[in-house]
Order: structure tokens, then sequence, then C-alpha cells
């Protein structure tokens, strides 16, 4: 049989690799650990998506392998047969399969595009590509510095562009909401988006001052005016925003604690020393503006200071210092965290105290201060497998491992309390397992802070599953150990099932 003539013409990239063996193709799958392969009924069935493959084989050089395997010859026909796949069965004759690390991992069912079997060759656990969404077809994609020059210049009508990290959980708990409200005002309105988590897009990222994800910046005729910040906003939230675009309003300041009327002595940097020296027994809460636990304590410490200030024979005074001003004070203390309760006694620091967090509790222990009980280790104090991570390591350590649940905490958190002895021993089943990880964040750290926003973090615990550090999906199961153990088994056993339908098929 005589091959149609286009075979001769058709422009296979030599990136593409023909394969006719099963030998050959075993050995193809042992060699490279990221291979895309075509199967088709005959040539030219093969035909454009060979002319697409060849481009997407040339973007992904040295990073993924492209290979074809035509099952309409005679020899081939044998290799598809022992892989158990039948291109006739397909509506176009082809079928892709892709092979990850010797094994089969999935088959090909994104987009057909260059840009989407690119991005998946380059992460094949990646989630889809935002424009692959059919909702999102109304919002502009934009993929380079060069795209978001042009549609800045030629565009006419009010722009709204989201700068995003396709990991990032305050973006696609948005992305519904935004891609609805292009839709609604096509026509009118522009809305846009454009990842620009990689390297490459600093200079963007600088220009429009994106500090976290997502940035949403409002253009109009190809100028920057103002960032849009209601992350919670509804498709109809944004289109009323556009109606009047305005910069976000700024925050009137709060009155600090110390310019209120209150009975509660505010020291400072410079009257300190005395004050403690003056007054033999002082209780003195050092506290931060942003801080919500300070802020629920403070009527009841501004009530025990009343009771205290018209006590014949009072036991004590109390005190405040700011430690975000007084940061020398802060600094000789070693303040970490807020509030922080401390004694002092003839001038002298005495004890650093649990949060006395009701006028009763603060009484009855300055009637009768003596000792806290020695304070339980803190979580990431005890040895457990765990792995307790910071800003600045988060991302890096969670590519090393395939599966790992993450829970953002507060140590404060009574929930999160509940669940640790959980998550702790269900980090013990699999601590063996080097693929798979439990991990924590302690959110209430100020070094935390904007990840745990980045992640999507608006309640404790949050409970984050990421593959090779992306994120997939919030878990929302039980939150017992049998809870946490079967999540992560559930996902090994599909693992062990993808390498064992390998190895039956080789």
């Amino acid at each position: 049989a005589f091959l149609p003539v286009f075979v001769y013409s058709l422009k296979v990239s030599p990136l593409i690799e023909k394969i006719s063996d099963h030998k050959d193709f075993k050995k193809l799958l042992r060699t490279r650990n990221n291979v895309l392969a075509l199967y088709s009924k005959s040539a030219a069935a093969a035909e454009s998506s060979l002319r697409l493959l060849s481009s997407v084989a040339q973007e992904v050089k040295g990073r993924g392998t492209i290979s074809w395997i035509d099952c309409g010859d005679t020899e081939s026909r044998k290799l598809c047969k022992k892989m158990k796949v039948d291109p006739n069965s397909k509506e176009k004759g082809v079928e892709l399969l892709h092979y990850k690390d010797g094994a089969f991992h999935t088959e090909y069912n994104r987009a057909v595009t260059l840009k989407s079997m690119v991005a998946f060759l380059k992460d094949p656990e990646g989630a889809p590509l935002w424009e692959e969404d059919p909702e999102a077809k109304d919002v502009v994609h934009v993929d380079s510095e060069k795209e978001l020059r042009r549609l800045l210049k030629k565009e006419d009508k009010p722009l709204l562009m989201m700068f995003y990290a396709p990991w990032c959980g305050v973006c696609k708990r948005m992305m519904p909401s935004y891609q609805q409200a292009a839709t609604e005002l096509k026509g009118k309105y522009v809305l846009a988006g454009m990842n620009v988590y990689a390297a490459e897009f600093e200079r963007i990222k600088e220009e429009y001052n994106v500090r976290g994800y997502p940035t949403i910046c409002y253009f109009e005729k190809g100028k920057f005016l103002f960032h849009f910040e209601n992350y919670g906003a509804t498709a109809a939230d944004i289109a009323e925003w556009l109606k009047n675009p305005q910069a976000p309003q700024p925050q009137a300041p709060e009155t600090p604690w110390a310019d209120e009327e209150n009975v509660v002595y505010h020291l400072t940097d410079e009257d300190f020393d005395k004050f403690i020296k003056d007054h033999s027994s002082v209780l003195v809460m050092f506290h931060a503006p942003w801080c919500g636990h300070c802020k629920k304590m403070k009527p009841e410490y501004e009530k025990a200071a009343e009771f205290l200030h018209v006590a014949n024979d009072s036991p004590g005074v109390l005190a405040a210092v700011d430690a975000t001003v007084n940061k020398a004070l802060a600094e000789r203390y070693h303040i970490s965290g807020f509030p922080t309760l401390k004694y002092f006694k003839d001038g002298e620091e005495k004890y650093t105290l649990p949060h006395l967090r009701t006028k009763k509790k603060i009484i009855d222990w300055l009637l009768n201060p003596e000792a806290p009980p020695p304070p339980e280790p803190a979580w990431e104090e005890k040895q457990t497998s765990i792995i307790h991570l910071a800003g600045e390591d988060f991302r890096e350590s969670l590519k090393k491992k395939k599966h790992t649940l993450v829970m953002f905490y507060a140590p404060w958190c009574p929930h999160c309390k509940n669940a640790i002895p959980h998550f702790t021993t269900a980090a013990e089943v699999f601590k063996e397992d080097r693929k798979i990880a439990y991990a924590a964040v302690d959110c209430a750290k100020e070094q935390n802070h904007d990840l745990c926003k980045q992640e999507g973090v608006d309640g404790y615990p949050t409970f984050n599953y990421y593959n090779y550090g992306k994120f997939v999906e919030k878990y929302t199961g039980e939150r017992g150990e049998s809870g946490f153990t079967t999540f992560m088994r559930t996902l090994r056993e599909r693992d062990h099932e993808r390498v064992g339908k390998k190895k039956d098929e080789l």
C-alpha cells in the first residue's frame, strides 16, 4: 500500500519520535520522564495533529518528548494492541496519552492548542490554563509583556486587568465572578487576565506594584489609574464599580489606645523604667494596633484597671505598651506575639503570663500572683513528622513532594487545637513515604501574613492540598486522623494503580 502523498511533503519535526516497535517504546519511556504519545488510526488521520505537535515539540525541547505511533501500519499495530490503545474508536481517529516517569499518567483531554499543550508538557500535574475554561471566553488572556503593551495601546474601552498566579486561592475564587462580568460587560468594558508569576514578568510587577495576588488594575486609554481591591466581588459589584471607578479609599486611622479616655497607664520607651520603679506591682500588656486579640481583650483590661483604680487596697496597677511604637522595650523584653502580658514586682520583671483574658481572671491573679504553669511547647518545637513552613521556603519545600496537605492555623484557635493531634498522627502514618508530606503554617506569625492571604486562608484551620507545589483543592473532609489518612491513602492508591496499569501494558 502506498502512503498518501501528503506524508512525504508533511514537515514533521525531527523532534517527534516515530515509533513502531514495542521494545523501542519501552526504551523511550525508560529514558524519558515526560512523554506525550500520539496514536493514530492512519497517517492521514494524524496529519493535523502532527502539524500542531511539531510546533509543540520545538517549544518543549529538552523538557518533554513527543512520539507518534501509527496504528494503521502493520508493525505498529502490534504495539498499539500491546498498549491496549485503539484510535479507531475515537471520533478523529487519534488519541493522545501522557506517560510520566516511565508509567502511564493520563489521557490528554485539555484544549488542543499550542499554548495549552506546551503548558501541559511543562507542568503535567498543573491545573489547566484559565483560558481553557469555556466560561472565561470573554476574558482577554494576555501571555507576554509585548501583548500587554499592544492591548493597552490599541484598546479605547475602559480596561480591568487581573494580574494573577495560577496557584493563588484568592484568584481562583474570584475568577468565576470576573469572567461572568467580562461576558455581561462585553462591548462596554474589557476585562483581561495575565499570569505574571514567572520571573520574566518582574518588570511588569514592579511597574504596576504587584506585591500579592491578585492585583487588579484599571486603565483608561492605556493609562493606569487605580487598583481595584474588592477580591470578594460579585459580577454585579465589578459592574457597579466600573460605572464610577475610584481609587481605594484610605481607611480612617484608628485612634491610638493611648489617646482614648481610660485609666490604663500607657507607657513609652522614655517613661517605662521610672514607672516600674515607682509602682511595686504592675501588670503590663504589650500590644499592637492591628492585633485582633488585643482589641478583644482591651475592654476587659480597661474594666479591670477601673476596678483596681477605685479599690481601697489595690493589689496592683495595669499598664500597656504599644510595641510597634516603643521598639526598644519590645526588643528588650523579647516581645514576639500579641498580646503579651508581663508582671513586674518591685521594679523587676517576674513573670510572663498566659493571656488573662477577662477582668475576673486579671484581678484574681493579681490578688495571688503565682508563677504560671510552664507553657506547653509550641507545635513546631515538638518532635513530629509535620513539616513546619514559613513564607520564604513554602513553595520550594512543597515542590519536593508529590502530595502535601498543608494546615494553615493560629496557635490560639480552638478548632486548630482540636485538629493538631489528629493531623500529627496522620503524618506519622506516612512518615516513611518520601512522596508525601503533612505540613503546617502558623498564620499568626507576621512573616507568614502575606503567604496565608495569598493561599486564600480566610479562617482557621484551612487545609490546602498541593501537588508538587501546585495548589489543587481545599480539603473539606473530616478533621480526625481517619479523614486525613484516608485522603492521602486515596491519592497514593491512585498513583499505584497508574503504575500497575503501565506495568500491565508493558
